[in-house]
């Protein structure tokens, strides 16, 4: 018996109350699972590495929110806020300066 994405996203959600956002976890799966969770209804999905996020973000549904959740260099940020909604893994000053200056000149 073959265990279906959506079959399993379906038995998570009904243990967590429903005033939790579920992240799934999406790095390093392809895109047809992806699309899986989504067409179940899942929208908030975590990545971890840019390059891999990039093609993702291209040829996924927009209204996915993405959240970075890998660690983020500061020279890496003006290429993660077009990319992600969220980032989970601010971990310095330095980085939440950055991240701020980012912000402002868009």
């Amino acid at each position: 018996m073959t265990i279906r994405i959506s079959d399993n996203l379906d038995i998570f959600l009904e243990t967590i109350p429903s005033s939790v956002e579920l992240v799934a976890v999406s790095k390093t799966k392809p895109n047809d699972m992806i699309m899986e969770a989504y067409q179940a209804g899942q929208r908030h999905f975590g990545e971890n590495k840019i390059q891999e996020m990039t093609s993702k973000w291209e040829t996924l549904p927009k209204d996915i929110q993405w959240h970075m959740i890998g660690h983020v260099q500061t020279n890496k940020v003006k290429y993660i806020l077009p990319l992600f909604d969220y980032i989970h893994s601010l971990d310095s000053l330095k980085l939440a300066e950055k991240i701020s200056l980012e912000q402002e000149k868009k």
